[in-house]
């Protein structure tokens, strides 16, 4: 029955809405019965201080006594209650009166035992209201105020019992806490829909969005989450949007890679087995031999660069690689990847541009990593450099940084292809790659990942036949190991 969150959230919802309403309703109810009663008690309590005034005014006068007892008949008709006068005189004795309209109501009550009543008010052990002393006589509740009847030289007369039918009180209070009831019972109608409709408008779009994350499951990255207004399932959904934006990118990238990762390990396997079935079978004469399995090993190590460039990704995406940090001189690096590179700068007969101070300029990194994205950067330069083109890397110290550019004269990069470059998946083809190229444009992917790891940055920039790709490293003091071979020397 509450296995959807919806049903779940509704019945917790109208739980405590539910809960609240009857909680308000008992303490509204108990806040207006102890409000009604106690107005009642004090009614009657000033009733009772005045009848004693009354009593020792002028009821103790036998002169006065008739013009007493026609008040007393006022004030019980008033209040259609039951007066009792109970003196310690056996001259005065006891006075009872009662309106005739409700004297069968009353007249069952006038044996009724009040001696011990009569001791506690006279030691003044008793409380002033009284509930229920003569009900068991009269067959309905009833609330008794008394007092001792207390004359001017503050003697005590007697006492005073002054009995109200709490009927209408009670009837009363019944029917205010029907009006709380019904009140309370159209406040939960009303609640119903309004809760439904709440806890409704929340679940709605997690269901929406339930159904669109499983159709991104089943492949289809096309679907959408449809949203309205500023909250945080507004937020929600355009954040699944904007994944889903971004894995149909990856999705639409990752099938392009796969395309041409296989296309370039195709084309070479052909080649490989074209040729070496040729020599097989005697195509290729013995004397030519030599040559084709020169290109057979060429194209060897082109798929090798090729695996090693994947086993490479493959490794610092999954946070598999961990960088060994240490403090280098950046200069010396450049030095001797350049050194590599020799023989086909001067193939090519380029115009090298070496821009490095004489003083070492150190920087915090992994050195064989930063190896990796020099490398990857002269090699990428040198592939796209006319003959006789001109190559520059420079490294420029800044305030907390050294920043290192290498770049090229050339055909440079398309402006829409320029934000692309990085791409782990983007098409070669369409980044900088001449055609022909035995690169997979897997290295700039490898080297912005490598300096993203780094907390630094890289960019690419190209225009005015040139092509310049820099990255940042954070400076760093002096080692102090060489400090303290600097102090032997």
């Amino acid at each position: 029955m509450f296995r959807s969150v919806h049903s779940r959230m509704l019945a917790a919802v109208l739980a405590l809405v539910l809960g609240l309403l009857v909680v308000l309703g008992i303490a509204v109810s108990a806040a207006f019965r102890s409000l009604y009663i106690e107005e009642t008690e004090s009614r009657l309590l000033r009733e009772v201080d005045d009848i004693n005034d009354i009593v020792v005014a002028r009821y103790i006068d036998v002169d006065k006594r008739p013009s007493a007892r026609e008040e007393f008949q006022v004030i019980v008709r008033l209040y259609d209650a039951y007066l009792q006068l109970c003196f310690d005189s056996s001259e005065l004795g006891r006075y009872s009166v009662y309106s005739g309209e409700s004297g069968s109501r009353w007249a069952v009550a006038e044996e009724a035992d009040l001696d011990s009543c009569i001791e506690s008010v006279k030691s003044g052990d008793y409380e002033r209201c009284s509930y229920g002393l003569l009900s068991k006589y009269t067959g309905f509740y009833t609330l008794t105020a008394m007092r001792p009847i207390t004359a001017e030289d503050g003697g005590t007369l007697g006492v005073i019992f002054f009995h109200y039918d709490m009927t209408g009180v009670n009837r009363s209070i019944r029917s205010a806490l029907s009006s709380v009831a019904l009140f309370s019972a159209v406040a939960i109608a009303f609640a119903i829909p309004v809760v439904f409709l709440l806890v409704r408008s929340i679940t709605h779009p997690i269901s929406q969005m339930t159904k669109v994350v499983q159709e991104f499951a089943n492949g289809d990255f096309t679907r959408r989450v449809k949203t309205k207004g500023n909250d945080e399932l507004s937020d929600l959904g355009g954040s699944i949007n904007t994944m889903a934006d971004e894995l149909n990118t990856l999705e639409a990238a990752r099938r392009s890679f796969v395309a041409n990762v296989s296309h370039e390990l195709r084309s070479p396997l052909t080649s490989m087995r074209g040729f070496l079935e040729a020599m097989l079978d005697s195509t290729i004469p013995a004397e030519d031999r030599d040559t084709y399995i020169g290109i057979v090993l060429d194209e060897n190590r082109r798929m090798t660069v090729m695996v090693n460039d994947l086993l490479d990704l493959a490794r610092i995406e999954s946070g598999q690689y961990k960088l060994s940090m240490s403090v280098f001189d950046i200069n010396e690096l450049i030095r001797r990847t350049i050194l590599t590179f020799e023989a086909r700068i001067a193939a090519k007969g380029f115009d090298m541009d070496i821009r490095l101070r004489d003083d070492p300029v150190f920087v915090e990194g992994d050195s064989a990593r930063i190896t990796q994205v020099v490398h990857n950067l002269i090699d990428n330069a040198i592939k796209y450099t006319p003959d006789g083109g001109k190559l520059t890397v420079e490294c420029r110290p800044e305030k907390h940084t050294a920043r290192v550019s290498i770049s090229n004269t050339g055909a440079g990069i398309a402006k829409e292809d320029l934000p692309h470059v990085f791409d782990r998946f983007y098409k070669t083809e369409k980044a900088h790659t001449p055609s022909g190229s035995s690169g997979t444009g897997l290295g700039l992917s490898i080297a912005k990942l490598i300096i993203d790891q780094h907390g630094q940055d890289i960019s690419a920039s190209s225009g005015d036949g040139e092509t310049r790709f820099s990255f940042t490293l954070k400076k760093a003091a002096k080692p102090a190991v060489k400090k303290a071979k600097e102090a032997n020397s």
